[in-house]
């Protein structure tokens, strides 16, 4: 996405001769009114969004590039250089990436709607966990699979890919309860890096067993299943939902010590 674009608006005005003639308008790519001067580098860039972003790293920034999502300029010396403009697009892919997890291509082309003037769609609000992380408000109620494949902007492929890999898991109708939105989510986003469905088995083994886990504390908690008993099965399930986050915060934290020792 180059700085300008021709636009399909032409406006009149006079050539040597007096005469009426078009020239096609420039367009200045989204975020508009934003410095494009490249002043900053990739430390600086770094420093900006590491606050909101904190598992950003020099070659996410590469990448990102490489998907022709931001377009830093190169000094002479051959060092990328940021504007404002490329950080203000970098945050917009980043929080569509972590709030929606969105594939690159759709933000790709949420950004090219922008670039026309067009307003993109709203960020879907999402809910604070205990690890500071973002996790979803999923659909209300269980979705067909075609729905939840056309709710996350996937194929519908992909969801039956999921489905058959033993990832999800229909109800008795072949309904997908409401969290399977999040799950094709990230699993469209970690497609883009060559991850299949059949590479998910071990996600959901995992996450089985971390399950397993909060079952076995919240047993002694759940009583007997009648009115009476209401006050233990809202408490059950309180500390169900606290120990599954802390599960998740557990193995969010375990993940990326692992990442970090992957790179220099």
């Amino acid at each position: 996405m180059s700085a300008t674009t021709p636009g399909r608006a032409a406006v009149p005005d006079q050539d040597g001769r007096g005469e009426a003639v078009t020239r096609p308008q420039l367009v200045e790519p989204w975020p508009h009114g934003v410095s494009r001067e490249p002043s900053m580098r990739i430390s600086d860039v770094l420093a900006e969004l590491g606050t909101d972003f904190p598992t950003l790293t020099p070659s996410k920034l590469r990448f990102l590039e490489e998907h022709g999502l931001v377009e830093p300029r190169r000094s002479t010396g051959g060092y990328r250089q940021y504007s404002r403009a490329d950080v203000e697009r970098l945050r917009y892919v980043l929080r569509q990436q972590r709030d929606r997890y969105l594939p690159l291509k759709v933000i790709g082309e949420q950004l090219e709607a922008l670039d026309r003037g067009q307003t993109a769609e709203p960020l879907t609000p999402r809910l604070a966990a205990t690890d500071g992380e973002r996790t979803s408000a999923p659909p209300a109620g269980r979705m067909s699979m075609e729905a939840v494949a056309e709710a996350a902007h996937v194929t519908p492929e992909l969801v039956a890919e999921l489905v058959e890999a033993g990832v999800l898991t229909p109800g008795p109708t072949g309904h997908l309860d409401p969290w399977a939105y999040d799950v094709v989510l990230a699993a469209a986003a970690l497609a883009e890096h060559g991850v299949q469905a059949r590479h998910l088995r071990s996600f959901r083994a995992a996450a089985d067993r971390q399950v397993s886990v909060v079952e076995q504390i919240v047993a002694p908690l759940r009583g007997h299943r009648t009115v009476s008993n209401q006050t233990h099965q809202a408490h059950a399930a309180s500390v169900a939902a606290e120990v599954g986050e802390l599960c998740g915060a557990l193995h969010t934290a375990m993940v990326r010590a692992g990442v970090a020792g992957l790179t220099p």
